[in-house]
């Protein structure tokens, strides 16, 4: 009980004095970042960096999260990008030499540079580190927090040795205010920062801050070391009103009068519709002054800009100007995202009627599979309900008040189909124009650009694909947005479909199956032109079978040989039955029908005659196979005419390829897929059999896959060497599918086989295709193509100018709309995107064109002075800032004083008319004329901004301390004064 009793036993709490507290772990943080980033120690670089080093070179930059407490800061390291330098005994920086921070500040390589952080403008420094709150967190406006900040980077500097320059940012974020300090050995520099609103009178002029910059280095020396002064006035020009915008937009009345030929429809419009160049900044600039060179004081000053030994110059832009392509663009692309359909936009029929025909445009194809009726298939087509549609749209509204003009969507058809204009009632002369659809072609392929379209996935620029395109834009745009879009998709289908059922073809269609590397819908219209040219080629041969049966008829009244011909013409017949399905058509096996391919009909009496007598008669032959012969007999192997393999575009092969891999890898599944397959080699046994009477399938492998059928010599009986051939092994093997496919094989000419490719079928696909498009669904099938037209129209306008710049992004542009147009579903964001650059691209070219018409040369001008305008108006579009060569009295800087001098006049002669427009101050405005009654107007406005830097090299805090550099900028705008001072001392024995 004693022990427990005695006072030294008891346990007092603890306390531990070394624990870090949050502003010690602040402190031990940054430290741990400098050390991260490898800033302890010297710094490293050339001693004074390159004249306009800071603008041409690059600028890197690091950054971390830090906290104080709860309270977030980022930590960002910014510094220019040098090549690696090694060490020699010329550049090697000494122990005790200043730190690079502080030999920046008196370099005058970089004073003003156009493009840098802002503490590079003010302290001319190239590296250092700033710590900024964080994005959501407070700014630092109390006195305390700004010295417990400032006090931290101190501790950090010291106790790390760095020597680059550590700044804070104090006060709201948009006021730029920094507090900063560098470190070296037995010296330091503060960084401090003044900011006001207004200009105090006494400082605003040159002797007024060389005053400020004299009492804050507090130099005793006598006489003062010499202050150099630099000194840069700017002066903006924003009125342009004296020169005209050289970009005229296009005379819309002319577009929308009667007389809207195809000039006005094939082409985009371009440029911009108001000034694309917003400013010019013109900065005079006096680089090394001495005090007592230069008088500027309330009373007098010497700084006048024409006698500025240097002048640059800088354009601002507008933001967003309207521009004619882009706004065309993106009118277009809007329209990618409604929902209504042609018959919501276009409106509805009678509550009556429209249950009769708003099933669907499939009940076309229904009524076709109905027993044959005494109205022809025309009667039944989609076009008709097109045209009833159309009827309501009529009924309901007035003709004038229709989506589109009859005079502009004549026009507009007349430019898509410009066949039609050469004679509409032959039908000689409609033929006679199917020539003409890759008689262009031929021409363009030389251009370097025709190619373009296999880039991008949209059609030939030539092609009705591409004007379509670009009609549907400009009637989207200028003649009636989405209802004129949907009224002209309506009757562009209705032309289609009178094409088809007149057989017609398309024109502006190369010929040939569809072309896989164009869009979807330029793929579709070639599959109608395939399905018109095989229609065409069956009626011309249903005309001749006819023709010779009426020959022999009269030659023999009759006979044998009719039965070939009555059997095609009664195939003819039913192929045209309207009492027939599709699907009875596809599947029955008892109906032949002609094949567009029916060349081997004229040899069918020559193989007659070398039958005579034979109980099979051949039937199909095109040729000879070379001297090969039957394997069977002595007769010759002859090639048959066989049918073409269907077209196909790339969504019904898509949808093939699916229904195919759904089948599966089962022995079933795999022998079904085969049979899907062997429909084209199907067909050519058939015709092969059909061609050469007595046949073998080893005579088919010979002539249809020879690499199947091999050959050696072997010796025979008499001991001669004689060609033996088999079959290859894989035809050896058990239920080979062309053996399966051989048997099952019929004797079948190849225009009595049903067809490979039923045109009549999927001609109707086609069109059912186009009529449920929403307007929506054309636009988007037609994106490629329109962005292609503006891909062009933006390579035209950029050769007229010859923008570097502009032309490697049409190029970078061109490989980014490849990936993103070679898919079937498109990622709209990014076309939005890719819409925005191509605008872009087309501001630059009409800034270009501005400038170049603002700083065209006089008659007067020499070739000299020509080509230097040019080249300044191009470095004008790709450097921030460029130098006027001779300043005020060079080529271009005679056109800047002269565009100054015109505002200036325009300026004053606006407010004289503003004077005499209020009456009720006339008399006053005559009193407050200044003395003298000068109307003297000065050639330039006042300057909008003024910078001075005063440096210097004094000793300080004492007479015998280091000479170190002292540095203060001045800035003086108009509702802003900030003075940013850079202030060495000889911390050795202080």
């Amino acid at each position: 009980m004693a022990a427990d009793s005695d006072p030294e036993s008891e346990v007092f709490e603890i306390t531990d004095f070394t624990t870090a507290s949050e502003w010690e772990r602040f402190v031990s943080r940054v430290e741990e970042v400098l050390n991260e980033w490898k800033l302890i120690g010297l710094s490293a670089g050339s001693v004074n960096p390159e004249k306009g080093e800071y603008t041409s070179g690059t600028w890197g930059e690091k950054c971390l999260d830090i906290n104080f407490a709860d309270f977030k800061f980022y930590i960002t390291h910014y510094f220019l990008k040098q090549e690696c330098e090694k060490d020699n005994g010329k550049d090697k920086l000494e122990e005790d030499s200043f730190p690079l921070a502080m030999q920046d500040l008196l370099c005058m390589n970089n004073d003003f540079p156009p493009r840098a952080h802002c503490l590079v403008r003010w302290y001319g420094i190239r590296e250092f580190v700033v710590i900024t709150p964080g994005t959501n967190c407070e700014a630092i406006i109390s006195e305390s927090k700004c010295n417990l900040l400032h006090s931290s980077v101190s501790i950090a500097l010291a106790n790390s040795g760095c020597q680059v320059p550590m700044f804070v940012q104090i006060q709201q974020k948009w006021r730029r205010v920094y507090a900063g300090e560098c470190q070296g050995p037995g010296v330091r520099t503060d960084f401090e920062m003044v900011h006001l609103r207004k200009v105090p009178s006494q400082y605003n002029h040159l002797s007024g801050l060389l005053d400020i910059f004299k009492a804050k280095i507090g130099c005793n020396l006598s006489p003062l070391p010499p202050i150099n002064i630099a000194i840069r006035f700017t002066y903006i020009l924003q009125d342009w009103q004296q020169h005209a915008w050289p970009q005229q937009p296009p005379d819309f009345d002319t577009l929308l009068g009667g007389e809207v030929g195809g000039v006005e429809f094939g082409k985009l419009p371009f440029g911009a519709c108001e000034e694309p160049i917003r400013e010019l900044h013109l900065a005079t600039t006096w680089p090394h002054l001495a005090e007592g060179i230069v008088v500027d004081n309330d009373v007098y000053s010497d700084l006048d800009p024409l006698q500025a030994p240097h002048w640059s110059v800088r354009v601002r832009t507008a933001d967003n100007p309207q521009c004619l392509l882009g706004d065309f663009l993106t009118e277009f692309f809007k329209l990618c995202g409604r929902k209504e359909s042609t018959e919501e936009v276009l409106g509805r029929g009678m509550p009556e009627e429209e249950g009769k025909e708003n099933s669907d445009i499939s009940s076309a194809l229904s009524k076709l599979t109905e027993p044959a009726a005494a109205v022809p298939i025309s009667k039944l087509s989609v076009s008709n309900i097109v045209h009833s549609a159309r009827k309501h749209i009529r009924r309901h509204r007035h003709t004038d008040e229709s989506p589109l003009k009859t005079d502009v969507l004549n026009s507009v058809l007349l430019y898509l189909f410009p066949d039609a204009a050469v004679e509409k009632s032959s039908e000689s002369s409609r033929n006679r124009t199917a020539p003409t659809n890759t008689s262009g072609i031929a021409e363009q392929e030389k251009t370097p650009d025709y190619n373009l379209y296999q880039q991008l996935k949209s059609a030939p620029s030539d092609s009705l694909t591409y004007r379509l395109a670009l009609c549907v834009c400009l009637v989207n745009y200028t003649h009636g947005g989405l209802r004129a879009v949907a009224h002209l998709w309506q009757e562009f289908v209705l032309e289609l479909r009178y094409r088809w059922e007149n057989n017609y073809l398309v024109y502006g269609l190369a010929s040939g199956p569809p072309d896989l590397r164009c869009c979807l819908l330029h793929q579709k219209l070639q599959m109608l032109n395939c399905c018109i040219e095989r229609k065409r080629a069956r009626d011309e041969a249903r005309k001749v079978l006819e023709g010779n049966r009426g020959r022999e008829r009269k030659v023999s009244g009759g006979g044998p040989s009719d039965r070939p011909t009555a059997e095609a013409a009664a195939g003819s017949t039913r192929e045209v039955s309207p009492g027939k399905s599709w699907d009875s058509w596809s599947d029955s096996e008892d109906e032949f029908f002609e094949c567009l391919s029916d060349q081997g009909e004229g040899e069918a009496p020559h193989a007659e005659g070398d039958k005579e007598g034979s109980k099979v008669k051949a039937e199909g032959r095109l040729h000879p196979q070379g001297n090969m012969t039957l394997l069977n007999s002595t007769e010759p192997l002859y090639i048959p005419v066989t049918q073409e393999p269907a077209p196909m575009t790339e969504d019904l092969l898509e949808e093939q390829s699916e229904v195919l891999a759904k089948l599966g890898t089962s022995a079933e599944g795999t022998h079904l897929r085969a049979r899907m397959q062997s429909a084209c080699l199907l067909s050519d046994m058939e015709s092969f059999k059909a061609a050469n009477p007595g046949c073998a399938l080893d005579d088919f492998v010979r002539w249809y896959s020879p690499r199947d059928y091999v050959e050696e010599e072997v010796e025979d009986e008499k001991g001669n060497m004689v060609l033996k051939g088999m079959m290859s092994s894989r035809m050896m093997i058990p239920g080979n599918m062309w053996v399966e496919a051989w048997e099952s094989a019929r004797v079948t000419p190849a225009r009595r086989q049903r067809r490979l490719f039923d045109d009549t079928k999927e001609a109707e696909k086609v069109l059912h295709y186009l009529a449920v498009q929403k307007p929506a669904d054309v636009t988007q099938n037609l994106l490629p193509c329109i962005l292609h037209a503006a891909i062009l129209k933006l390579k035209e306008e950029e050769s007229v100018e010859d923008i570097p710049s502009v032309k490697k992004s049409i190029q970078q542009a061109i490989s980014q709309a490849s990936k993103l147009l070679h898919t079937l579903s498109h990622d709209y964001k990014k076309l939005e995107d890719f819409i925005n650059q191509l605008m872009a691209l087309e501001t630059a070219i009409t800034q270009a064109r501005s400038l170049k018409a603002k700083f065209a040369t006089c008659e007067g001008g020499t070739a000299e002075d020509t080509e230097e305008l040019e080249k300044f108006v191009s470095s004008l579009l790709e450097d921030p800032e460029v130098v006027v060569l001779g300043a005020g009295q060079g080529p271009a800087g005679s056109i800047i004083h002269r565009l100054f001098i015109n505002s200036q006049r325009l300026a004053d002669f606006t407010s004289d008319e503003a004077a005499l427009l209020s009456p009720m101050e006339d008399e006053f405005g005559l009193e407050k004329k200044p003395g003298g009654g000068s109307n003297k107007v000065p050639d330039f406005p006042p300057p909008a901004g003024r910078e001075i830097l005063l440096r210097t090299c004094v000793p300080r805090p004492a007479p015998y301390s280091k000479a170190l550099p002292q540095r203060l900028f001045c800035v003086l705008m108009k509702e802003e004064f900030r003075l940013a001072g850079a202030f060495s001392s000889d911390t050795t024995f202080f």
